[in-house]
């Protein structure tokens, strides 16, 4: 795939269709998921019966994890007549560009952006509530959810983003890029401007969209006295793997800033003290470091809303600008 670490491969049917599987890079082994496409479907979800209800606006909702645990999210949804678009929101980024149907009282919608697979389905009680969900992710997720209509919702802060400890103002890091040549934060290149530092992942759809948004910034960035640079956190600690996936991530969307490999899996549960150790624990990818140009952190920040957000995504480049702006009047 042009961005994530996936192939697919498969036989031509008769008709046209797709048989074959999907093999996805993994932290750990090699996923294969079997798959079938047909030609010219433009439709995910069957509809046999016009939509009770209309679920268009904000909800508030209470996703279960495994462990019975709550984890909040809002969802902000559009819907005409039977077709329903929207995302979903969590306090560390978003679900994309979803996609379904309400059929009757049935509420059903998907997301694949290559390699990550969410399905949403659940029973529409009335206008103001929704139960019975249940959220299917990947090859084995499977979480139960419930929704309430709130206009006013705002989501938590559940403390995802990292601190500077005790004692510490500035990072200190080197790391190889994709060309494996070594960048430091010290290097010339970094003196006296303002500096974003992006801890992402490859493998992170909402690393993408912070990537693509911080890519065309640079464009502009770069002349008015902005550096950027990234470290990836990949799903394997062989560099060469990640080489390859940052590579063509970096292609994809013309990084013309540093792209580093940590050299740490995204998974290592020591994986901030074998990077940035001047940070608490980095949780949320991702987490994005502006520096000022005398070097000292100034702020941080965990998560993405992109694109798919809307208002949020308008919000957040509101805010960057302006960050940006206080930092370069120093």
């Amino acid at each position: 795939m042009p961005v994530f670490e996936s192939t697919f491969s498969a036989k031509i049917g008769k008709d046209g269709s797709l048989i074959g599987e999907m093999a996805k890079g993994t932290t750990g082994k090699t996923q294969y998921w079997p798959f079938k496409a047909w030609p010219g479907q433009s439709y995910r979800f069957t509809v046999s019966k016009p939509a009770r209800y209309n679920i268009s606006g904000r909800w508030e909702l209470a996703i279960t994890r495994p462990n019975k645990t709550i984890r909040p999210a809002m969802a902000e949804w559009v819907q005409k007549g039977n077709k329903v678009t929207g995302t979903i929101l969590t306090p560390s980024g978003d679900y994309r560009y979803l996609d379904g149907v309400v059929n009757r009282d049935s509420l059903l919608m998907s997301v694949f952006d290559g390699s990550h697979t969410y399905l949403f389905r659940a029973l529409i009680k009335d206008n103001n509530s929704i139960s019975e969900g249940v959220f299917y992710s990947g090859i084995a997720g499977v979480e139960e959810w419930k929704a309430k209509r709130n206009n006013d919702y705002v989501l938590p802060d559940v403390g995802n983003t990292p601190e500077m400890k005790a004692g510490y103002t500035h990072l200190d890091f080197r790391f190889l890029d994709v060309d494996s040549i070594p960048v430091s934060i010290t290097d010339d290149r970094f003196k006296n401007k303002v500096v974003i530092v992006q801890l992402m992942g490859s493998w992170c759809p909402n690393c993408m969209d912070e990537t693509k948004f911080l890519s065309e910034y640079y464009q502009k960035g770069k002349n008015e006295g902005v550096e950027i640079v990234a470290i990836a956190y990949e799903n394997s600690t062989d560099f060469k793997r990640s080489q390859i996936s940052v590579r063509k991530f970096q292609q994809r969307f013309n990084v013309k800033y540093p792209m580093l490999i940590s050299g740490v899996s995204v998974t290592d549960s020591l994986r901030t003290e074998k990077t940035i150790p001047q940070l608490t624990t980095i949780k949320v990818y991702p987490t994005t470091i502006y520096i000022g140009k005398d070097g000292t952190v100034r702020k941080l920040h965990s998560g993405f809303y992109g694109p798919g957000t809307g208002e949020h995504f308008e919000a957040f480049k509101k805010e960057f600008y302006q960050t940006i702006a206080d930092m370069l009047k120093e």
